[in-house]
């Protein structure tokens, strides 16, 4: 079953939740996909990953 992801693109970025942290993190290779840590306190809570070019 998969999942639809709306995705902004080259669009305004509005945030109506509290936010909690922003920090920077690399993306890293995992098996066949890719991951981006996080610490565990925030197991369970909602992140949005904003992708930039290098």
């Amino acid at each position: 079953m998969s999942r639809k992801v709306e995705a902004i693109v080259n669009g305004p970025l509005n945030l109506s939740e509290e936010v909690v942290q922003i920090y920077e993190r690399r993306v890293t290779a995992y098996g066949n996909s890719a991951k981006v840590d996080a610490q565990k306190k925030y197991i369970g809570y909602r992140a949005y990953v904003i992708i930039v070019k290098d």
